[in-house]
């Protein structure tokens, strides 16, 4: 049973626990997480032209994405409020395959990992061009969410390619 991982967050009675890190160094961390949210061609037009009701979708989205990220230890149970210094989210329109692709970087020095603040931020920005949207068109995909990339910390680097 060599290398055996074990679930953090559970305790000896198989229990739900937070991880204690008050022992754990501070260090620079940093997580990418990416989605597509597919849509139609004329959902990629009204972005392009700035004309769906709700108003700026890429905009809205990214603000929806950084507040995401800000209240990740609000809607994950069991993750620590960390003291983020950076949030960036970045939307591509990629209209020739009707998509958009979102890709949030979260940066912060601390004593545990940002991953989960970097995941819900994708999640979010993509619910707020759904939510922005639908109107239009119900037949929105939100693909492929994802971790890419994380640094700092006991675990050292992760990339996902």
């Amino acid at each position: 049973m060599k290398n055996e991982k074990k679930l953090s967050h559970l305790n000896k009675q198989g229990e739900a626990k937070m991880v204690n890190i008050n022992k754990k160094i501070i260090s620079n961390r940093e997580a990418v997480a990416i989605c597509e949210v597919k849509v139609s061609k004329e959902i990629i037009k009204l972005i392009l032209e700035n004309n769906i009701k709700k108003g700026d979708v890429v905009q809205l989205s990214k603000i929806a994405g950084i507040m995401g990220a800000k209240r990740t230890h609000e809607l994950i149970p069991l993750c620590h409020n960390i003291p983020l210094s950076e949030i960036n989210i970045d939307i591509k329109i990629l209209s020739n395959s009707a998509k958009l692709s979102i890709e949030a970087t979260v940066k912060a020095e601390w004593k545990t990992g940002v991953e989960m603040e970097a995941l819900t931020a994708v999640s979010v920005a993509a619910l707020s061009v759904y939510d922005m949207c639908k109107s239009v068109d119900k037949h929105i995909e939100i693909n492929s969410i994802r971790l890419i990339k994380k640094s700092g910390g006991k675990s050292g680097d992760f990339i996902n390619q």
